[in-house]
């Protein structure tokens, strides 16, 4: 018993050691930092889910943006994190001196989790290679070619708001929006009619959501992939669920082999991506890889639009007026487009771009973004040397609700998006989709099937808060994107 008492001393002791002298990365550098909590560090509230990841990151924007502080330390466990709180240092990072932040900061173990190895996980020069190839297929010529695809999943949005209005059952937004985004990129991604807005059990939809639903476990996982990446890749561990990986490889794999045995053509993203696997040139595309780029694109693009689209709903529904001007707009457009949703009739609408950008500012679905110093890198004006490996966070929910870029930050006013508003703003005050080379590469897909949503619900229903609503919204704590606890839920009632 002394033996092992002893033992469990020493390990304690070297443990105890080990976080203290972590703990003093920060101090040694001269870069301010909160006060730390064992074994936390300064991510107490993050670990225990006691606050949502965008409002922890917007409080430690807020602190050491009014004491002047340009950037400041963070220790998540004994993982030492910078984070900036200065826009124009962001957009040396982002853009000027990208490269030295070419990657994210993730987890990538393609031999045991095949499906990790996607565009937003890839660094260095396999970035690189993918995101030149990929990059024709977001162009707006390829958007026009999927745009009947999104108009088609469209219609049985119609239905549901019509046995809504007509039976005044209560409208779950996040819920209906979420399975009409599934059944678009089930097809635009797969190739695959989902029909979760008709079968909210389809399997795309179950597998969807699946993968956002963390287990303790889950949730150890992601801290430790950002915290101890190396313990992962020693014991080879998946962060894609088991389940989930299995389903989605196979989709692939059965789409691909049907594709090509049978000679069929779509206009699709899985079109492109087949071409790109069976090009001749060396860095064709595997199976794998493939599977992963259709995997990412199916949960960046079904989840961040149908948060876009449930936010933007609330607040349409809590002001009327924004909400009756969008639809008089969506009516005056579709009247001189012989009433028909079309590519060209949605960049018409200007207002109700303005109504999904201030949308993005108060609850961007990604609440933080991160990069990692991949070599040594002297801040500008500042005797800091950020080390190679070290992470940087990008606040972006604490800087969108600055008020020294939008005064009073808590009202939803579109207006912050007229040109003029928009000019005499610093452009890196509103970072949705991120900037520079690794800004979203799926941008104009998410904001296109956003606006048909809108274009196709507000035209001919007026949308009112249910009292199940929580109001003001509280954040799930929960969730690493930006959620609503509790749901939106909404009353729908026919206009003339």
């Amino acid at each position: 018993m002394l033996v092992v008492a002893s033992i469990l001393v020493v390990v304690v002791s070297i443990v105890t050691f080990y976080f203290k002298w972590s703990w003093l990365y920060w101090k040694r550098r001269n870069v301010p930092h909160s006060p730390v909590d064992f074994p936390f560090g300064n991510a107490k509230e993050l670990i225990t889910q006691n606050v949502s990841f965008g409002e922890a990151f917007a409080r430690v924007y807020e602190e050491y943006k009014a004491k002047g502080q340009r950037y400041c330390g963070y220790y998540f466990l004994t993982k030492p994190v910078l984070v900036a709180t200065d826009v124009e240092l962001i957009k040396n990072v982002m853009t000027k001196d990208f490269q030295f932040f070419t990657d994210h900061f993730s987890y990538v173990n393609e031999k045991v989790d095949p499906l990790s190895g996607h565009l937003f996980s890839l660094k260095g020069q396999r970035w690189r290679n993918l995101r030149a190839k990929l990059t024709p297929t977001f162009t707006s010529g390829k958007m026009k070619m999927m745009f009947p695809t999104l108009v088609d999943c469209s219609r049985e949005l119609v239905n549901i708001m019509e046995n809504c209005a007509d039976n005044r059952n209560v409208l779950d937004v996040k819920d209906v929006v979420g399975r009409f985004t599934t059944d678009i990129i089930g097809s635009c991604a797969f190739g695959i009619d989902c029909n979760s807005l008709f079968n909210p059990e389809s399997e795309f939809r179950k597998y969807g959501v699946r993968v956002f639903e963390d287990t303790v476990i889950d949730a150890l996982k992601n801290f430790t992939s950002f915290s101890f990446p190396e313990i992962l890749h020693l014991f080879n561990v998946a962060i894609t669920k088991r389940d989930v990986g299995e389903f989605f490889m196979n989709v692939v794999r059965q789409t691909v082999n049907y594709r090509e045995a049978n000679g069929v053509i779509r206009k699709d993203f899985m079109q492109l991506l087949l071409q790109l696997k069976d090009s001749n040139d060396a860095s064709a595309l595997t199976m794998e890889e493939l599977a992963a780029q259709a995997f990412v694109f199916f949960l960046a693009g079904f989840e961040t639009s149908s948060t876009t689209l449930t936010f933007c709903f609330y607040e349409l529904a809590t002001n009327l007026d924004i909400q009756r001007k969008l639809r008089k707009e969506i009516r005056e457009v579709l009247q001189r487009h012989d009433s028909q949703i079309t590519y060209d009739s949605l960049t018409e609408m200007v207002y109700m771009d303005q109504c999904i950008y201030e949308t993005l500012r108060k609850y961007p679905p990604v609440p933080i973004l991160n990069r990692e110093c991949t070599k040594a890198y002297k801040l500008p004006n500042s005797e800091l040397v950020l080390e190679k490996g070290t992470p940087l966070f990008i606040p972006i929910l604490g800087i969108q609700r600055d008020p020294v870029y939008y005064p009073d930050p808590s009202k939803f006013d579109p207006e912050r998006f007229s040109p003029e508003q928009k000019e005499g703003r610093h452009p890196f005050a509103w970072l949705p989709f991120g900037e520079g080379p690794r800004v979203c590469i799926g941008m104009r897909f998410g904001l296109m099937q956003t606006k048909v949503a809108l274009a196709v619900m507000l035209t001919d229903y007026l949308f009112t808060l249910n009292q199940r609503t929580d109001v003001p919204l509280k954040m799930d704590s929960k969730s690493i994107i930006t959620s609503a606890k509790g749901g939106v839920w909404l009353n729908v009632a026919r206009v003339q």
